[in-house]
């Protein structure tokens, strides 16, 4: 079961994260997936520093599992080329703005001429309809939009951007899951289905309940820091030497974190019996418990805290994280044998299956590299091939 899409047949279409990502889920579950790159190759291959070898880290985080082949979808030969890539996929993920789509020819309609039983993904900024429909999105500006970037960061601060590009990913994530929904369908019913997904669909459900906050109060949330405004206390505390995130989630982790920090009329004050109490008093509340957090060192507030079974966590690096012996026990950084790159390692998909994490066999391909190989798969002779190069319908890349 660690690769149960064994059968299946995607035919990828889109560049830069989100619709690169969504591919790179299927490809981890077993499907065959066919990358197609423009004339010069992914863009995203060069969104760096950093870069690891040729290409940059953000494009080597959702490529891995594919086979690349560079056609010029501006030419007739191009489309041809694509035409029977298609014809025998069950997939195709497309992440073009509607219009360019449309005039393309790799809209639903279109693509489903050529094989009227696929599975067809489109993914945009703001979605297919609606007076912004062919404008360009980005992660950051999608943040922007959808009120993400008005609830991070702290309190009068500067506008801040989520550290990880969680609207590209995470609708990468609903696109996948919403692929292999209709593949379920598909073999009920044995047609196929038109699929669409959005930045900005992904967006608005990060913040959902900030946003049904808001409809319930007429109350505008604004940016916390580490707290949120729902539950005290629930922020990080400063230590002598550091932070750590505590999370005291219910009044019996309230009362234990008071008694590991010597709190014991904290415990017993009224204005903290409950949490809409420490919610309403959580100024006061705050600066009681770091009073005494801050007076200890990190790693001391972290044995208190495992001891009394209260969910806290240090501040952590990346670095620190890479090298985090829980990390390294649940397999998620899997080394990789790179033809190219010594001791690349990669982030796998974030499951297990039957107790097994599964994974692609392929590195991120190299722009064009399996553009022969693709070619005579599709029955394309010598000659044909030749000339697909020639007319530059097709290309190797770099």
């Amino acid at each position: 079961m660690s690769a149960p899409l064994e059968d299946i047949r995607v035919c990828d279409v889109t560049q830069n994260l989100a619709g690169p990502f969504c591919a790179q889920i299927l490809a981890d579950l077993g499907a065959t997936v066919i990358k197609v790159e423009p004339p010069g190759g992914d863009l995203g291959r060069l969104w760096g520093p950093p870069f690891w070898g040729e290409d940059s880290t953000l494009f080597l985080s959702a490529n891995r599992g594919k086979r690349s082949i560079i056609l010029d979808l501006k030419q007739q030969e191009g489309m041809d080329v694509l035409k029977r890539i298609v014809t025998s996929a069950d997939v195709f993920i497309q992440s073009s703005r509607p219009a360019a789509a449309s005039g393309l020819g790799i809209d639903e309609a279109s693509v489903r001429v050529w094989n009227e039983d696929i599975v067809h993904m489109s993914l945009s900024a703001y979605g297919q309809k609606g007076p912004m429909s062919d404008q360009p999105g980005y992660d950051p500006l999608m943040q922007a939009y959808a009120g993400i970037i008005s609830v991070t960061g702290q309190p009068g601060g500067p506008p801040t951007r989520v550290g990880g590009s969680v609207v590209d990913f995470g609708t990468g994530m609903w696109a996948a899951l919403s692929i292999i929904s209709a593949l379920r369908e598909r073999d009920r019913t044995g047609k196929g289905v038109a699929l669409e997904t959005s930045l900005m669909d992904t967006s608005l459900a990060w913040v959902s309940y900030h946003m049904m906050g808001y409809m319930a109060t007429g109350e505008v949330p604004g940016p916390r820091g580490s707290s949120l405004g729902a539950i005290a206390p629930y922020r990080a505390f400063q230590t002598l030497d550091g932070y750590v995130m505590i999370a005291a989630g219910n009044d019996a982790i309230f009362s234990r974190l008071c008694d590991a920090l010597g709190l014991v009329d904290t415990a017993e004050d009224p204005r903290f019996a409950s949490n809409s109490d420490r919610v309403a008093h959580r100024n006061d509340l705050d600066a009681i418990i770091e009073g005494a957090t801050s007076q200890i060192s990190t790693g001391e507030l972290l044995e208190r805290t495992l001891r009394n079974a209260i969910p806290a966590s240090a501040i952590q690096s990346i670095a620190d994280i890479v090298d985090d012996p829980q990390v390294a026990e649940a397999g998620m950084f899997q080394t990789v044998g790179h033809p190219e790159l010594e001791g690349y390692r990669d982030v796998s998909l974030p499951l297990q299956i039957d107790g097994v994490r599964p994974r692609a066999t392929r590195v991120p391909p190299t722009p064009g590299e399996h553009s022969i190989e693709i070619l005579e798969e599709l029955g394309f002779d010598g000659e044909e091939v030749d000339r697909l190069f020639d007319v530059g319908a097709v290309s190797k890349g770099s």
